[in-house]
């Protein structure tokens, strides 16, 4: 209801603001500023975002460049791991052919008990001459 009465009080009320004070030439000359400054604006914002987008294509491109060095660095040091994984094999199988050697030559030649004696004999000699070298 009360939209209706508010309809009635303002529909007859009839103003003309762009005659009261203002030249047509002013608003066509404010209009034209209005319109170019916009322009300028606009402008000023497209070269911005160029740059920004030169300095992140720079950015993008640096990137590209080291990810490649990396990767190339990687396939470097996984070529050098799969060289030491293969000279590790060669070690380990030579080190239980000479383990499997030493307990053949330690069974030859009368087994743990003669290889024990022999060890405790040496110790005994290397503690005779630190008495000797040092009395």
């Amino acid at each position: 209801m009360k939209k209706k009465s508010d309809k009635k009080m303002f529909s007859g009320n009839s103003h003309n603001y762009s005659q009261v004070g203002y030249n047509d030439d002013s608003d066509d000359d404010q209009e034209n500023d209005f319109v170019q400054r916009q322009i300028r604006q606009q402008q000023l914002q497209m070269k911005q975002q160029d740059e920004g987008l030169d300095f992140l294509s720079e950015s993008a491109s640096r990137l590209g460049t080291l990810s490649l060095g990396i990767h190339e660095e990687l396939n470097s040091q996984n070529m050098m791991l799969d060289d030491m994984e293969n000279e590790l094999d060669k070690a380990t199988t030579n080190l239980e052919i000479v383990t499997l050697k030493t307990k053949e030559l330690i069974q030859k030649s009368g087994g743990k008990r003669n290889f024990m004696i022999i060890l405790s004999m040496a110790f005994v000699v290397v503690i005779l001459l630190f008495l000797i070298i040092y009395t």
